[in-house]
């Protein structure tokens, strides 16, 4: 297994939730104020230079829409999980309706014996 830098983990969650939030609209400061932390604390959270709290990181997730498989991706090297992980991409392209049909269909395949 390679190991993973304390410096790659910042870059990369920050590079996320940076392009998470854009999409979204928010500014840093909006972010602040939505997480209870200072303008500073995101502005080096995003630019990877400073790691993030368990805590934080959840609350931003929840607020923006972030799955843990996006927050992770980067790190995943165990072939099974990087299927899953392509899978949950797929699904996060298609519309709720379309989520809806595919969710059934794995209700009937997981119900044929």
């Amino acid at each position: 297994m390679n190991s993973v830098s304390k410096n790659d983990i910042n870059t990369s969650f920050g590079k996320v939730l940076k392009d998470f939030r854009v999409k979204k609209g928010y500014t840093q400061e909006t972010m602040a104020e939505h997480l209870g932390i200072s303008l500073k604390y995101i502005s080096r959270i995003e630019n990877g230079y400073s790691g993030i709290k368990t805590r934080t990181l959840i609350n931003y997730m929840n607020i923006l829409g972030i799955s843990p498989n996006t927050i992770f991706k980067d790190f995943i090297t165990n072939k099974d999980i990087e299927k899953q992980v392509k899978m949950s991409e797929k699904l996060n392209q298609l519309s709720e309706g379309k989520v809806n049909f595919v969710d059934n269909i794995i209700d009937l395949l997981n119900d044929v014996k």
